[in-house]
């Protein structure tokens, strides 16, 4: 109980500060949850749970983000899942939609509340590893008495949010241990692989929402971010990843009045000719690949005689 109190005593007294809030995260979401949510950390409080109704219609409007996260839940799972940690996936409001834990460890992740059905929303439990990525719209690492509540001090979760096709966050994944022998150093493999995996469903769910695109790697100079665009078959964008948007200074006006991606991506003309001509030249370059350089078969699929074939090669440089 003392320690408890101890711990409460000393959010209240950083949490104060304004200066520390604006140096840290962790301090910051302290102060979310005394001055706009009106929490206080010794409060003994557990996350709230939907009914089934409730918790059947979030799992329905996240179906997508589901489908596109098993995978990866299970393949984490083979990794972690023996190391006494609990994997969730939550919608854009904390909900956990699916849930992954050991057998044995069943009893204790249901008393935290780490469940499927449970609300890790920050107003409604305070600074959590959910919650604070969710707010936040990042990567957070939140150890034992980093979190609000004396309740959950117990806990270490790491979270990283996941975006969809237009880049908000649709939701985080999340893996929590109540083990007292793990330290920060071995936590922070365990960080790095739930950002790898929150970036792959990223990348299935862009795939999904754009099903035959094209999908354009952006280079950015960095491997942290996942930087995609899809393009049509005219060349025109799509869509974006957060990343993309934000290297290639991109938004959703941009992108519905359709942005060659050639155009933003700086590709160069090799012979300064124009788009229509470029256009030509590589449909006719298509069409022969497809032929395997076979002129008579490439004329036939244009609908073109093979003398005019002839012509808009040598017109094109097309060899």
């Amino acid at each position: 109980m003392s320690s408890d109190l101890a711990h409460a005593d000393r959010v209240y007294e950083i949490a104060r500060h304004r200066s520390a809030a604006a140096s840290s995260p962790i301090v910051a979401s302290w102060r979310r949850c005394m001055v706009k949510h009106h929490l206080a950390p010794e409060e003994n409080r557990k996350p709230l749970f939907l009914t089934d109704s409730e918790f059947r219609r979030a799992r329905e409007s996240a179906a997508g983000l589901i489908a596109e996260s098993t995978e990866e839940l299970d393949r984490i799972f083979q990794s972690v899942g023996r190391s006494g940690c609990c994997l969730l996936l939550t919608d854009a409001e904390g909900v956990a939609l699916e849930r992954r834990g050991a057998a044995g460890d069943d009893r204790d992740f249901r008393a935290l509340g780490l469940w499927s059905g449970a609300v890790w929303s920050e107003q409604s439990v305070g600074t959590n590893g959910i919650g604070t990525a969710l707010v936040d719209e990042r990567s957070v690492v939140v150890y034992r008495d980093q979190h609000f509540f004396t309740s959950n001090t117990r806990l270490s979760c790491t979270t990283a949010p996941i975006r969809d096709h237009t880049g908000r966050v649709t939701g985080a994944l999340d893996i929590s241990t109540c083990r007292n022998d793990i330290d920060e150093m071995t936590f922070s493999f365990v960080t790095q692989a739930v950002k790898d995996a929150a970036q792959r469903i990223e990348g299935n769910l862009f795939r999904r929402a754009f099903p035959g695109a094209r999908i354009v790697i952006v280079p950015t100079g960095s491997g942290a971010s996942l930087s995609l665009l899809a393009v049509d078959q005219d060349d025109l964008v799509l869509g974006a990843t957060s990343a993309a948007r934000i290297a290639l200074k991109l938004d959703d006006g941009k992108i519905a009045q359709g942005v060659p991606a050639a155009d933003i991506l700086h590709e160069q003309r090799h012979d300064g000719g124009s788009d229509l001509a470029e256009a030509e030249r590589a449909a006719l370059r298509r069409v022969l690949s497809r032929t395997n350089g076979n002129v008579t078969q490439a004329a036939s699929l244009l609908g073109i005689s093979r003398a005019t074939l002839h012509r808009k090669m040598k017109k094109l440089a097309v060899h």
